[in-house]
């Protein structure tokens, strides 16, 4: 039987002193069944997988993940998330696809978070399979809201929203452009996008004569304009000087 192909990777690049990861699959506990042993195969993307391919990670060297996921298991996440942290590397976080659910969790890891052009980020509310009767239906409710609290202090330990902006935007199912993600601090960079070029020391130096100008021109007007006053104030008072020498004439 032909194995499947890897969906977690990892690639040491010594030329550059990195490592390259890939998270290319949902996040699971477990592989698929394997109906030869009857048992589940290891899985790819586990955070005991994961936690095995972290240390063998040397110090040092940088950490670029590479991130096309829909998410998966939270538990399976957020203990991904935390190995990631708990590393002294540096950590770039790229999404190459989509980065949905607790895969966009997982790029909160990372010291640079970046999203490539048309790609895109979902965050949305957890769920869970559950039966039983109504209290303990009940209880998974209770359960989930404070599984939710803890989930969305990791977005807030770095966003630039409060926490009543992220719980409306999971409440909603949000999916998330690169830059609706960057508005809210959730990435730091848009990968690949081209930013407006620099103006030049002369473009410069032009637009702050001319700004000067202007400035000089409203000054200038300003004086006008008060002198003007100052001349009506003072005719004003040479016509009620004329008029009282007239009385006085009139009188004598």
């Amino acid at each position: 039987m032909q194995k499947k192909g890897t969906n977690w990777r990892l690639e040491p690049s010594q030329a550059e002193n990195k490592v390259i990861l890939y998270i290319y699959d949902d996040v699971t506990e477990y592989g698929e069944f394997n109906w030869q042993t009857w048992n589940y195969d290891d899985s790819e993307t586990s955070a005991k997988y994961f936690a095995e391919k972290l240390g063998e990670i040397p110090d040092g060297q940088t950490i670029e993940l590479h991130i096309n996921s829909n998410g998966g298991s939270v538990k399976e996440g957020v203990a991904i998330y935390n190995l990631l942290k708990q590393k002294s590397n540096h950590k770039i976080g790229i999404v190459d696809g989509v980065a949905h659910s607790v895969a966009f969790l997982i790029l909160q890891a990372c010291d640079e978070r970046k999203m490539c052009l048309g790609t895109t980020a979902l965050v949305h509310n957890m769920w869970m399979h559950c039966a039983g009767n109504a209290t303990q239906l009940r209880k998974y409710a209770d359960d989930l809201d404070d599984m939710m609290e803890a989930n969305r202090q990791v977005f807030l330990e770095r966003a630039s929203i409060t926490e009543e902006e992220l719980t409306t935007l999971m409440e909603a199912e949000t999916y998330l452009t690169p830059d609706k993600a960057i508005e809210y601090g959730l990435i730091d960079e848009i990968y690949g996008k081209k930013s407006a070029a620099p103006q030049n020391e002369k473009e410069l130096m032009e637009k702050l004569s001319q700004m000067q100008c202007q400035l000089n021109s409203q000054q200038s007007f300003r004086e006008q304009i008060a002198q003007l006053k100052e001349n009506k104030k003072n005719q004003g008072g040479n016509k009620n000087l004329l008029a009282m020498f007239q009385g006085i004439a009139q009188r004598g």
